[in-house]
């Protein structure tokens, strides 16, 4: 397996230029990568005429190497662009893809130009302002209604990377002893946690919409639809990293979406504002999105998956009374 490298330019070059992603006289003269990334090895390509980013998935997680992962997942990634590139709207905000390597599970993007994600929302009291959200709720609306389809897809079912997701969604925030120590994160959330933990009212709920996760569905989902996959551009806004995408319910987007402006004190007008402009696709389930939500707000504070919030122990104790109601009351 070609192993990508910011290291050597000559190696680099003599593989794209083997994958056609590059001309014959044309070579790299800067490798780098764009960004912070979690999941996947990314680079930024340059050469005397433009820049390309590529990406490689390997079978663990970048970030944290001890954490496996499905290795193809760039390659399911590469299906979802090329998907939906004959659509106009979601293609406005995705970059385009250039190529698919599926034997080194590496893919060629776009280069969308400097850009910063949305994550500053979790380190300031800064809000998306209403635009955006528009613009994001376009997205996923145009998305879930526009690639509907009566039998899922098979190759867009990413069961291996649903199942990832699964574990640290619904399973493992749950355990009472998962090997990790909630007040290394902020002192007293470990025992605050205790009672999400030992609840087996909450843990049969969560149970019952894991499975509904994990079951087909007919609409064409992003996947991991929150602020760390939506871009600021000169562009305007965009929406990266679909890694995640599946065949699924509608509800789960639009859920994790709705969760991450709750858990930064968006505004409930805000957040009514996605509801009125979101087109609910045929069998939409209101009682399902706000389990997801709370299992996604659950998941954040008590999870693995740590955000950098700026909450005190009181304010996510609100939150988390909030989401177990929105879990068991639905």
């Amino acid at each position: 397996m070609f192993l990508l490298n910011s290291n050597n330019l000559q190696e680099l070059t003599s593989y794209l230029q083997q994958q056609n992603w590059l001309q014959n006289n044309e070579v790299v003269t800067n490798a780098a990568k764009p960004g912070e990334g979690n999941m996947n090895y990314v680079l930024r390509i340059n050469t005397a005429t433009r820049s390309f980013i590529i990406k490689q998935s390997r079978a663990y997680v970048e970030k944290y190497p001890q954490v496996a992962a499905p290795a193809n997942r760039a390659t399911i990634e590469g299906k979802f662009y090329e998907t939906i590139k004959d659509n106009e709207t979601i293609k406005n905000y995705s970059p385009a893809i250039l190529g698919i390597d599926a034997v080194n599970n590496i893919i060629a993007l776009e280069d969308l130009g400097e850009a910063n994600d949305f994550t500053f929302i979790y380190t300031t009291h800064q809000k998306i302002n209403a635009e955006d959200i528009a613009a994001f709720t376009k997205y996923i609306s145009h998305l879930h209604n526009h690639f509907y389809k009566k039998v899922a897809d098979f190759e867009l079912s990413n069961k291996d990377m649903r199942a990832l997701n699964h574990e640290h969604i619904f399973i493992y925030p749950f355990l009472l002893d998962n090997g990790f120590n909630l007040d290394n994160v902020q002192v007293g959330l470990q025992d605050l946690a205790i009672q999400y933990k030992t609840d087996n009212a909450l843990k049969t709920k969560a149970k019952e919409v894991g499975e509904k996760y994990l079951s087909n569905g007919h609409y064409l989902l992003h996947g991991d639809f929150y602020p760390g996959s939506w871009l600021k551009t000169n562009n305007g806004v965009k929406v990266i990293d679909p890694e995640f995408c599946f065949y699924g319910h509608a509800e789960f987007d639009v859920a994790v979406m709705i969760a991450h402006l709750k858990m930064t004190h968006h505004s409930q007008e805000l957040i009514q504002q996605i509801m009125d402009n979101y087109l609910q696709p045929s069998g939409f389930s209101v009682s399902l999105l706000n389990q997801f939500i709370g299992i996604e707000i659950l998941r954040r504070l008590l999870g693995l998956a740590q955000l950098p919030l700026q909450l005190s122990l009181n304010e996510k104790k609100v939150l988390l009374e909030e989401a177990h109601q929105l879990i068991i009351n639905f």
